[in-house]
């Protein structure tokens, strides 16, 4: 089954590896697209989100940015998947 969750992630971003923390502990299977750590070079993002900002998470058609926003939809989404609540 091809994973329909894609993040734009920057691995040294900590917003980025909270999204991964809360994908791995909801068991989600998704892509990793590691982006360039100079913002004007993430031409991909741009055209997605109009910025050039990460996290970014692709589910489908929905397209989310900022961490709060990811978070608060992981979980109402995906809530099955759940093991405990968490907090950031």
């Amino acid at each position: 089954m091809e994973a329909k969750l894609v993040l734009y992630y920057l691995e040294s971003c900590q917003e980025c590896r909270i999204i991964r923390e809360m994908l791995a502990q909801l068991g989600l299977t998704y892509v990793c697209v590691n982006v360039n750590p100079v913002k004007t070079q993430r031409q991909e993002v741009f055209e997605i989100t109009g910025q050039y900002s990460v996290p970014v998470l692709i589910d489908g058609k929905t397209v989310m940015t900022s961490k709060d926003n990811i978070l608060e939809y992981l979980v109402e989404h995906y809530p099955h998947n759940t093991v405990r609540p968490v907090k950031y």
